[in-house]
């Protein structure tokens, strides 16, 4: 058992102001690893304040001054990627493979794509007769979410520092433990006291604070289109900037040219990664009606060398999902879409043998999914693949447009240019070609309900200044 009760304020770990403590638990045992505090609106005042006062003067550090922290933070977090390969995977239920290999290193991956961007960064042009200055935009405040821990952490965590902001954090109370090593990592770095700050909590004690709070400005959110329209809300009355990486309900489409065994595969693959938890999980598969027997076919094969398992184990690749709430709501999605007519090809509801204990989910697979029904409608965040026939190229690119979710898309074609023409017509953030991975220097963000601004890159390290016009300065 870890006992994380304290906050990390002003560069001291400090008690909070009203303690009540949870258990964080461990979704493939069902077991508690740990405690960690909750805390609340007084909290986030302290940690605010410090946030604050440590803004006028790291505000003003140099572009060099700013490398060097960040050069120091990859350092320490290098060292500590193993004890967060192990704290995620029994936080969430990550496959130790896919936390050694991916979960963890993501945060360092954010941290040096920030670096690249911040070395090579301008903050002042000449504009006519005007000097144009990017400055930091403040105090900001990060609510994150437990499906890519670091990753979502240090997507905002590394522009921000970079930028020359000061932050609260309030990462998911699924997930504290590894955010609280994030906080040992920067105080190990040497991050100046108040600017990165920790506060555990949950939505409505500590999130709800952040959003509201007016000397917060500017709150940034990764999570449910739900939890996104909250904290738009509470933070309007402050006209604090408000950026939201939200829900999404990606569309796959498989064009009548693309190599149908290796599309197939591949996206049977990346829906079901991370126990089909992200957000950018190409979740709707649209294939040609005459090709969709053939679909279902590899998609059931591809689906048994699926099989969950222990995290802990090397051979594992799939693990359970995060949480027994979430297990729950998996399963009634699953019982929607075999009400409702879809045809189940594999999976199904219940957990599959022999791991009776465990948030652990069948791979399930629909097919002859219509578009209007639930499980092609709602973010169902697990392993669960709905596949939908088309009849033409057109009616493709608008079933996948219609949704309210735009935040990835995916077309596989023999003919690149083909699948480009196609991916440009989807109303999405991004566009996965053939089976692209993605691109971390590129800007990542939605569309329509998935969410406003963007992260990643030179587009995602903006977001985090604001634009200055000092005019006159020159003839």
């Amino acid at each position: 058992m870890r006992e994380g009760l304290s906050f990390y304020i002003n560069g001291e770990w400090v008690d909070p102001i009203g303690p009540r403590a949870i258990e964080v638990i461990n979704p493939a045992t069902e077991r508690p690893i740990g405690r960690v505090s909750l805390g609340t609106s007084a909290d986030v005042d302290r940690a605010v304040a410090a946030a604050r006062a440590a803004f006028a003067t790291y505000a003003q550090t140099s572009k060099q001054e700013r490398i060097a922290l960040l050069e120091r933070v990859v350092g320490c977090y290098q060292a500590r990627l193993g004890d967060l390969a192990t704290t995620i995977s029994q936080e969430m239920g990550a496959p130790m493979s896919l936390a050694n290999s991916a979960q963890a290193p993501m945060g360092l991956l954010h941290l040096n794509t920030t670096l690249e961007v911040l070395r090579g960064y301008e903050f002042q042009r000449a504009h006519g007769t005007s000097l144009i200055i990017r400055e930091p935009v403040g105090v900001c405040g990060f609510i994150t979410p437990w499906n890519w821990p670091t990753n979502q952490i240090m997507c905002k965590v590394a522009p921000a520092l970079a930028a020359g902001c000061t932050m609260v954090l309030k990462p998911s109370e699924v997930t504290p433990l590894s955010a609280i090593i994030l906080a040992e990592i920067m105080d190990a770095a040497g991050v100046p006291a108040g600017v990165f700050n920790l506060v555990n909590g949950d939505g409505p004690g500590v999130g709800t604070a952040i959003a509201e709070h007016p000397d917060i400005d500017m709150v940034s959110i990764t999570g449910s289109t739900r939890a996104g329209v909250r904290v738009a809300k509470a933070a309007a009355d402050s006209v604090k900037r408000v950026t939201q990486e939200l829900g999404g309900k990606s569309a796959n489409i498989i064009l009548q040219d693309a190599d149908l065994e290796t599309a197939v595969t591949l996206g049977v693959q990346k829906c079901f990664g991370n126990s089909g938890q992200s957000c950018t999980a190409p979740s709707r598969m649209l294939v040609h009606e005459s090709q969709h027997a053939q679909a279902l076919e590899i998609a059931k094969r591809v689906s048994a060398g699926l099989a969950p398992g222990d995290p802990a184990s090397p051979d594992t690749v799939m693990g359970p999902v995060a949480n027994k709430t979430q297990y729950e709501r998996i399963q009634a999605l699953i019982q929607k879409g075999i009400d409702e007519g879809a045809e189940l090809v594999c999976g199904g509801t219940g957990k599959p043998d022999g791991l009776e204990t465990g948030c652990y989910v069948k791979p399930t697979v629909f097919g002859n999914v219509r578009n209007d029904m639930t499980i092609a409608r709602e973010e169902i965040f697990g392993p669960v693949l709905a596949i939908l026939p088309y009849q033409t190229e057109e009616e493709a690119v608008a079933l996948a447009n219609d949704s309210e979710y735009g935040l990835s898309g995916c077309v596989y074609s023999g003919d690149l240019e083909h699948a480009i023409a196609v991916g440009s017509k989807l109303r999405t953030g991004q566009v996965h070609i053939n089976g692209a991975s993605a691109d971390f220097t590129a800007p990542f963000g939605g569309y329509k309900r998935s969410g406003n601004g963007r992260e990643w890159g030179v587009e995602g390290f903006e977001e985090f200044l604001e634009t200055k016009a000092l005019m006159g300065v020159s003839s």
